[in-house]
């Protein structure tokens, strides 16, 4: 399972050099991962950006994958990861929805850089 974060997702939306790396990983819907804090971030860039139907547009891609929405056990969970690794608490939703489905967080977010089962790729474009 794959989970890509808001960082990542907004690149390959956007069309950018970086994004390409974060492709495959976006584009297999039946192993990827959403949590809707992702929903949320990507809409709110891309609305911004590119307009809404660019937003729509990657909320399709985004609802083909599976998407998971924050409970109680799994925001419990995030406010643990949050104080240990010291993450915000976008981060921590993120990070503790790729451990509860033993998912590789793909990303270009410093914040996860050396935490285990991550992909980390710096970004290469202003």
């Amino acid at each position: 399972m794959n989970l890509v974060d808001s960082s990542a997702l907004l690149e390959y939306f956007m069309g950018t050099a970086d994004g390409a790396r974060f492709a495959a990983a976006s584009e297999n819907h039946a192993n990827l991962i959403v949590p809707t804090v992702v929903v949320y971030e990507v809409t709110k860039r891309l609305t911004k950006v590119l307009g809404q139907d660019a937003a729509d547009a990657a909320l399709t891609g985004l609802r083909n994958g599976n998407v998971v929405p924050l409970d109680e056990e799994l925001a419990i969970s995030a406010a643990r990861i949050s104080v240990k690794h010291n993450l915000a608490m976008a981060d921590s939703i993120i990070y503790a929805t790729a451990e509860a489905h033993a998912a590789t967080l793909w990303t270009q977010d410093e914040h996860f850089k050396n935490l285990p089962n991550v992909r980390y790729f710096p970004k290469t474009t202003p």
